[in-house]
């Protein structure tokens, strides 16, 4: 029988079996090597007790997280982002209808659900309040209207990768939102799609340094010089890591990231824990008096809200100094925050969340009369339009988000942020990975997601009766409390009586 068939294929079956009999004798091999490797160690006692098959332990657990979100968790139980908040989003940028049919499968019940006080007449003229520009800065010799409610919050150049920033750059352009640069500096890619910057200065003032690692009044009237740039943010903390400076692992400091922030090729890039010219509330309003006298521009701080007694000191050293000292803005970050680096530690544990500190911070300002002249900007896991219609109603005047501009580039929650192995290409500098993000097709897609989103905040607004969003009120919102009853906010967070001594809002066109 072997004799009929052409002498190629029996060489072949030959090949084909020494090699199944060579990968079986290696494998067997290889078996026994693993066998004595994990029987005679004694760091991990499983693979010890089992050994080879002990092993499939550490696997298992590492793709635990993948198997959970595909096959068995709920539309709505995951974290930090559930199926149907990402799905949401994913339809949004993709510019696809977000109706459904059938119902919603968000459990109202659900203890701190936000429900809308809708009104019985709603005007007819549209479906929806619109939004109009704010100014900011008004004592900056160069304010800024901002015409977004909701834009893109700070995330580096350096913990995201070129293709990334530069679709968002392009994306914040299309949609007419402002794209803040993160502590990491400003790169050329934040500029090349035309966008509206905000520049952070973080407290190892990358970009901005002088040869000692202090403010350059120099760089920074260089930085200002540029039209895009339209405001500077100072960093106190944010919700990752409240106490910690940020961090960028060494195989993300690339030469080009190296150069653009002033640091070393290849090392870690840790930054100091807070400002050390900034120690006491008074130093704080110097440092950003200094920041808008030299560049002309609104500058503001960010900060996550622990110990809040700070705040009334600081409301009181504005009124004995003037209001034109004041900050030009708070952004008030979520305990809950983590698009960078952080240690389990901070992330899970320290800093209040936006949902008790952005009532608390927009009363402590009513209480002193400067909540006309001190806008109000929040941040932390506010990614769809209830989130950010419920973030108006308690009294801020913006939004920002990173992770949801992050799903909107494609970000699957592969939980891989800082090891520089993103499979989306997001946030590696791997140049491979990188190849799947197309920075054309992405801009599109940020830019849909965050019209639609503020279409749908718009939306929301008009049923409670308002025509713009900035107009929705604490009583505008109920909250589920544990006993199934909700409760209007402004009952759960009164709002003190008003000192009218700030300057009135700005809004183009009213």
């Amino acid at each position: 029988m072997v004799e009929m068939l052409p002498v190629w294929l029996v060489q072949t079956l030959q090949l084909l079996t020494y090699a199944f009999v060579f990968a079986v004798g290696a494998g067997l091999l290889l078996m026994a090597f693993f066998y004595l490797v994990d029987a005679t160690q004694t760091k991990d006692a499983v693979r010890h007790n089992y050994p080879v098959v002990g092993r499939f332990r550490a696997l298992f657990s590492s793709l635990g997280e993948f198997f959970r979100q595909y096959f068995f968790a709920m539309d709505r139980e995951e974290m930090p982002f559930n199926r149907a908040e990402r799905n949401w989003i994913y339809e949004s940028a993709k510019g696809h209808d977000n109706t459904q049919a059938f119902g919603s499968t968000k459990n109202l019940s659900d203890t701190g659900s936000y429900i809308f006080v809708n009104c019985p007449f709603p005007t007819l003229e549209s479906d929806g309040a619109r939004t109009k520009p704010m100014e900011i800065g008004p004592f900056a010799a160069r304010p800024y209207m901002a015409r977004s409610i909701f834009n893109i919050s700070a995330m580096s150049f350096g913990a995201l990768s070129t293709p990334a920033v530069q679709a968002l750059s392009r994306g914040a352009k299309l949609a007419g939102c402002w794209l803040n640069t993160g502590e990491g500096g400003l790169s050329p890619h934040h500029l090349s799609g035309g966008a509206d910057i905000v520049f952070q200065i973080g407290t190892a003032k990358y970009g901005v340094r002088d040869g000692e690692g202090r403010l350059s009044d120099e760089k920074l009237r260089d930085i200002a010089a540029l039209d895009q740039v339209r405001m500077f943010e100072v960093k106190l903390s944010q919700g990752a890591k409240p106490g910690k400076g940020g961090i960028l692992p060494a195989a993300k400091v690339t030469k080009e990231i190296a150069a653009i922030r002033g640091i070393p090729v290849g090392e870690d890039s840790i930054s100091p824990n807070r400002h050390p010219e900034i120690d006491n509330v008074g130093e704080l309003l110097d440092f950003i008096d200094r920041v808008r006298l030299v560049t002309g521009k609104p500058t503001g701080f960010k900060s996550v809200i622990g110990a809040y007694g700070w705040l009334d000191s600081l409301c009181a050293e504005i009124m004995a100094r003037g209001i034109e000292s004041a900050p030009d803005f708070i952004t008030v970050d979520s305990g809950d925050g983590g698009t960078g680096a952080a240690p389990m530690a901070l992330m899970d544990n320290v800093g209040l969340t936006l949902s008790e500190s952005l009532p608390m911070v927009v009363g402590i300002l009513h209480r002193h009369g400067l909540r006309n002249r001190i806008r109000i900007i929040a941040s932390g896991k506010l990614v769809t339009p209830a989130e950010v219609a419920w973030a108006l109603c308690t009294g801020a005047d913006f939004v920002n988000s990173a992770r949801g501009f992050m799903f909107s580039l494609g970000c699957i929650q592969a939980l891989k942020c800082s090891k520089n192995s993103c499979p989306t290409g997001i946030t590696t500098h791997n140049k491979r990975l990188q190849r799947g993000l197309d920075p054309q097709d992405k801009a599109v897609k940020v830019a849909n997601y965050c019209l639609t989103l503020v279409h749908d905040v718009e939306t929301i607004a008009h049923s409670c009766g308002v025509v713009e969003p900035r107009r929705l009120r604490r009583f505008h919102v109920r909250i589920m409390q544990s006993n199934g009853q909700s409760v209007p906010m402004d009952v759960l967070y009164p709002q003190p009586e008003v000192v009218q001594l700030g300057r009135e809002p700005v809004l183009a066109g009213g």
